[in-house]
C-alpha cells in the first residue's frame, strides 16, 4: 500500500483558471446551466486527475531513490517516506521533491530556492513550495505527449507564481525560421496566426534567439516588436530566452505578463533559463541528434552538402559538430574539403580533411572570432556573412593573415563554410616588384627536367645583362664569380643540388661591364611527390652597400681599438706617476712621543686615477707637517696638479709659517700656477713638546679626534677651497692633545656614498673609529676595511697617536 495516495496531491493546484468557470449569467436550474455545470465538473475532474498523476509520479520517484539509497524494498521505502514526512511536518509531495533535489543535484535543484522570495501569487499566498512547482513542471514536461501539453504544464506549475499569464515555445528551423511548437494562455486564433515566422523577421522571439542572454522587455508597447498576444497583453512585460542543449539552440521560450514589470532578479532569470533548457531537451527529441545511430556514417544532409561544396568555385569546408562525453559542443570536425580549397599553411587537402577545426586552425578562436561565428550559426541557424574578415593561419609557427569574404550557413546538422580570398594579385605583384627594387633582390626558378630558367627583371639588372639575353643557370655561377670565391660556390651548389638542402653564399659577381658587385645568393631544392629533385628556386641580393659599410665599420673598430689602447697606456702612465709620488704604503715616521701612520688606497678602476694626496714630514724646526688634500677631477691633469700642490706645500712649510698662511700661499699656487685647478686640503703643524696641533682647512672635511672610547669630528674652521679665487684668507685653531689621543685626517674617498648624505657617512665613520684596536696601524686598516664608500675614488688617511 502506498504511503500517500490523496485524491488531490498537496501542493498541486486544483483550481481552474477563470476562463474555465461556468458562465455566471446562466441560471443553474435551466438545461443550459445544468450542462455548463456538468462541463465544469468534468474539467475539474480532468485537472484533478492530471495533478494527482504528476504528484504520484514524483512520490514514486522519491520511493525509488530511497530503495536505492537504503537498499530496501518498495514497501519499506514507502513506510520510511511516510515516517520522514511526518517528522518533517510537510506534505508528502514536498518531502518527495526534497528527496529528489538532494539526489539529483541538477540545475533545477541548484536554483529552485530563488522562487521562495519572488513566487507570490498576487491574489494570495503560494500554496506549495517552489521546489514542488519546478519538479511538477519538469514531470509534466517529460510526461507531455506533445509540445502543447508541455506549454500547459510550464504555465500551470512554474510560471503563474511569477505573475506570468502566457507562454510560447518556439522551435528554430535550420534556415533561421521560427515555428510555434506550443503555447498556453494565448487565444487559439492568435496561436494559429503565429504558427510560422519566416527568417529575418524581427520579433521578440527572434531577439531571444540572436541575443546570447535572451531579451527582456519591461513593456511590450515600448519595444515596437510584433509577437504573439500583442493585442491581449500590449502593455505587459515579455522575456525571451534561448532554449539550447549540447551547444545548439533548438528554440526560444517566450513568457508574457499582463502588466509592465521591472527586470526579474538574477536568481529568477536562472529559473527561467533552467525551464528553457528543459524545453530544449524536449524539442531536441523531435529530430535525430547529430552523430547518433549504430554506424557513425554520414547523414543524408551532410552528403548533399558535400556535393554542393564540390560544385562551388570558392574554397569551402563542410563542418559537423563534435560533442564531448557530456553532450556539450567543444569543436567542429572538417568533414569535407572541396577541390578549390587551398590551405594557407601549404598542407594537402587530405591532411586538413577529418581534422578538428581548432586543431587545424588554432588561430580561428583568436582575433577573427571565426570559431565564435561558426558556433553561433550552428546554435541559431541564422546565416552569417562578412566582408573583409581577417583570417590567420600558422605557418612554421609564424602567423600569416589574409583578408576574405566569409559565408557560414547551417544545413540540417552540418555547416558550410565558404571564404573568398580578396583578389589582390595585381596589387601584391606590384608591391613585390617595388620591394625587390628597394632591396635590390632578384628571383629565379629553374626546371632541371626541361632546362627552363625564369628570371625577373631585377635579376637581369643585378647581372648587368639585357633582358633579351639568356639567363645564367645556377650551375654556371662560378664562371661569373671572382676566382677566389670558387670554393665557396662549389660548397653552396653541393649542398643545394646533391644534399637537397637550402643554402646561401656570398660572392663577388664579375659583370660584363667590368663592375664587381658583392652578392648573396639563397636557393632551395624543389622536390616532386616521390622526393626527386626536379627544380631550383631562390634569389640574389646585392649587398655591396652592406659590404662597404662593414669594411668602414671594421676600420672604425680598428681606430677605436687603437684609441682605447692609447687611453689605457695614458692611464697606466698616470697611475705609475701617482704611485711614484704617492706610494700605497709608506715607511713609518720616527717622531719622539708621536706615532704617525698613513694609508693610501688608489681607485679600483685605472681610468679614475684621481688627485688625492697626503704628506707627513718632520720640518727643520722640529714641528711635524700633517696634511691631506684632494684635487678636483681625474686623469693625468689631476695627478700632475696633485704633485705640484704637494711639493709646493712642502717647500712653503720650511718658512715656518702657520697652517693658515701656508694654505693662503697654496691657494695662489693653485690659482695661478696650475692651470686654475681647484682642490680641498687640511693642513696641521704638531708641536711635540707642547702636545698641540695648529690646523686649518680649505673646504676639506675636518679631522676626527679619538679620545678614550669617544670619537668626534673637530669643529670646522672657515676656509675656502684652493684655486677658487686669486686671494683667500684662512682661519686656524689650536687643539691640545693628551697621551693616548688619536687624530685622523682623511679624504672623502673614505666615506662618500651616492645614496647617503655627508652627515650620515661621517656618523658611520665615527662609529667605526670608536672601536679602536690596540695599534694605530690596525685602526687605519679597520677604517679602510669597514668603509662603505661606493664612488671608486682615491682614499688617503693620516693618523697620529700621542704617546
Amino acid at each position: 500500500m502506498n504511503a500517500y495516495e490523496p485524491d488531490t496531491p498537496a501542493g498541486v493546484p486544483a483550481q481552474l483558471p477563470a476562463a474555465d468557470a461556468a458562465p455566471s449569467d446562466v441560471p443553474a436550474t435551466t438545461p443550459v446551466g445544468r450542462l455548463a455545470a456538468t462541463v465544469e465538473r468534468l474539467r475539474h475532474e480532468v485537472r484533478t486527475a492530471q495533478a494527482e498523476a504528476e504528484g504520484r509520479a514524483l512520490i514514486e520517484l522519491a520511493k525509488g531513490i530511497l530503495v536505492e539509497r537504503l537498499g530496501c524494498g518498495p514497501a519499506q521505502a514507502a513506510r520510511q517516506l511516510a515516517e520522514l514526512t511526518e517528522q518533517a511536518q510537510v506534505t508528502p509531495l514536498e518531502f518527495a521533491v526534497d528527496v529528489i533535489n538532494q539526489a539529483a543535484r541538477d540545475r533545477v535543484a541548484e536554483v529552485t530556492e530563488a522562487f521562495l522570495s519572488v513566487a507570490a501569487d498576487p491574489a494570495g499566498p503560494v500554496e506549495e513550495s517552489a521546489a514542488v512547482r519546478l519538479r511538477a513542471a519538469e514531470s509534466g514536461v517529460l510526461a507531455a505527449h506533445d509540445t502543447q501539453a508541455m506549454a500547459d504544464s510550464l504555465l500551470d506549475h512554474a510560471l503563474r507564481p511569477l505573475g506570468a499569464v502566457a507562454v510560447a515555445i518556439w522551435s528554430a528551423g535550420s534556415d533561421g525560421s521560427l515555428t510555434l511548437a506550443g503555447s498556453a494562455g494565448f487565444p487559439p486564433g492568435e496561436a494559429a496566426r503565429w504558427h510560422y515566422v519566416p527568417p529575418d523577421v524581427a520579433t521578440v522571439a527572434r531577439r531571444g534567439l540572436t541575443e546570447p542572454d535572451g531579451q527582456w522587455l519591461p513593456s511590450l508597447a515600448g519595444s515596437g516588436l510584433p509577437t504573439i498576444g500583442r493585442r491581449e497583453y500590449a502593455d505587459g512585460a515579455r522575456i525571451a530566452v534561448p532554449a539550447g542543449a549540447g551547444g545548439r539552440i533548438h528554440g526560444v521560450l517566450e513568457i508574457a505578463w499582463d502588466k509592465p514589470e521591472e527586470p526579474l532578479p538574477r536568481p529568477v532569470v536562472r529559473q527561467v533559463e533552467a525551464l528553457a533548457e528543459l524545453c530544449a531537451h524536449s524539442l531536441e527529441s523531435f529530430v535525430p541528434p547529430p552523430g547518433t545511430g549504430p554506424e557513425p556514417g554520414l547523414l543524408p544532409d551532410v552528403v548533399e552538402l558535400m556535393d554542393l561544396a564540390d560544385g562551388l568555385h570558392d574554397p569551402a569546408l563542410v563542418l559537423v559538430p563534435h560533442l564531448d562525453d557530456t553532450g556539450q559542443l567543444v569543436d567542429f570536425r572538417i568533414q569535407h574539403v572541396n577541390s578549390r580549397f587551398l590551405d594557407p599553411a601549404g598542407r594537402p587537402r587530405a591532411v586538413v580533411g577529418g581534422a578538428l577545426l581548432l586543431e587545424a586552425y588554432p588561430m580561428a578562436a583568436g582575433d577573427s572570432e571565426l570559431f565564435q561565428r561558426v558556433e553561433r550559426v550552428y546554435a541559431t541557424g541564422e546565416p552569417f556573412r562578412a566582408r573583409r574578415m581577417r583570417l590567420t593561419a600558422l605557418v612554421d609557427q609564424v602567423p600569416l593573415s589574409a583578408v576574405a569574404d566569409i559565408s557560414i550557413s547551417r544545413h540540417g546538422t552540418s555547416l558550410l563554410l565558404i571564404w573568398r580570398i580578396e583578389d589582390e594579385t595585381a596589387r601584391l605583384a606590384s608591391l613585390l616588384q617595388h620591394a625587390q627594387r628597394l632591396g635590390r633582390i632578384g628571383g629565379f626558378e629553374e626546371n632541371l627536367l626541361t632546362g627552363e630558367i625564369t628570371w625577373n627583371g631585377q635579376l637581369f639588372s643585378l647581372y648587368g645583362r639585357p633582358p633579351t639575353s639568356p639567363p645564367v643557370a645556377l650551375q654556371d655561377l662560378p664562371a661569373h664569380a671572382h676566382p677566389d670565391d670558387a670554393v665557396v660556390l662549389r660548397r653552396f651548389l653541393r649542398t643545394v643540388v646533391h644534399h637537397r638542402r637550402p643554402a646561401s653564399a656570398a660572392f663577388r659577381l664579375l659583370r660584363p661591364d667590368g663592375v664587381t658587385r658583392h652578392i648573396r645568393v639563397v636557393a632551395e631544392p624543389v622536390l616532386d611527390t616521390a622526393g626527386q629533385l626536379f627544380g631550383l628556386r631562390g634569389a640574389y641580393q646585392d649587398i655591396s652597400a652592406q659590404h662597404w659599410t662593414e669594411v668602414a665599420l671594421a676600420a672604425t673598430r680598428d681606430q677605436l681599438a687603437h684609441t682605447e689602447q692609447q687611453a689605457l697606456e695614458r692611464n697606466r702612465l698616470t697611475l705609475q706617476l701617482q704611485h711614484a709620488i704617492m706610494p700605497p704604503a709608506q715607511a713609518p715616521l720616527q717622531v719622539s712621543g708621536l706615532q704617525v701612520a698613513v694609508r693610501y688606497r688608489p681607485a679600483e678602476t685605472e681610468h679614475l686615477v684621481g688627485g688625492d694626496w697626503y704628506d707627513a714630514v718632520v720640518l727643520p724646526s722640529g714641528l711635524v707637517l700633517l696634511c691631506v688634500g684632494d684635487v678636483a677631477g681625474h686623469g693625468i691633469e689631476a695627478a700632475t696638479s696633485m704633485v705640484v700642490l704637494r711639493n709646493a706645500l712642502r717647500g712653503l712649510a720650511v718658512t715656518g709659517a702657520g697652517p693658515a698662511q701656508l694654505l693662503s700661499w697654496l691657494n695662489i699656487v693653485a690659482h695661478h700656477l696650475t692651470g686654475a685647478v681647484t682642490a680641498t686640503a687640511v693642513c696641521g703643524l704638531y708641536d711635540g713638546e707642547r702636545r698641540t696641533l695648529r690646523w686649518a682647512r680649505a673646504g676639506h672635511l675636518p679631522p676626527v679626534l679619538v679620545r678614550e672610547a669617544d670619537a668626534t669630528a673637530l669643529p670646522p674652521v672657515k676656509g675656502l677651497l684652493l684655486g677658487a679665487v686669486p686671494e683667500a684668507r684662512y682661519e686656524e685653531t689650536e687643539l691640545q692633545l693628551a697621551a693616548g689621543d688619536t687624530l685622523l685626517m682623511y679624504t672623502d674617498g673614505l666615506i662618500e656614498r651616492r645614496d647617503r648624505s655627508v652627515e650620515e657617512s661621517v656618523s658611520h665613520l665615527l662609529e667605526t673609529a670608536r672601536a679602536a684596536p690596540s695599534t694605530l696601524d690596525q685602526q687605519l686598516d679597520r677604517l679602510l676595511t669597514y668603509s662603505r664608500s661606493d664612488t671608486d675614488d682615491d682614499t688617503c688617511i693620516v693618523g697620529i697617536r700621542v704617546a
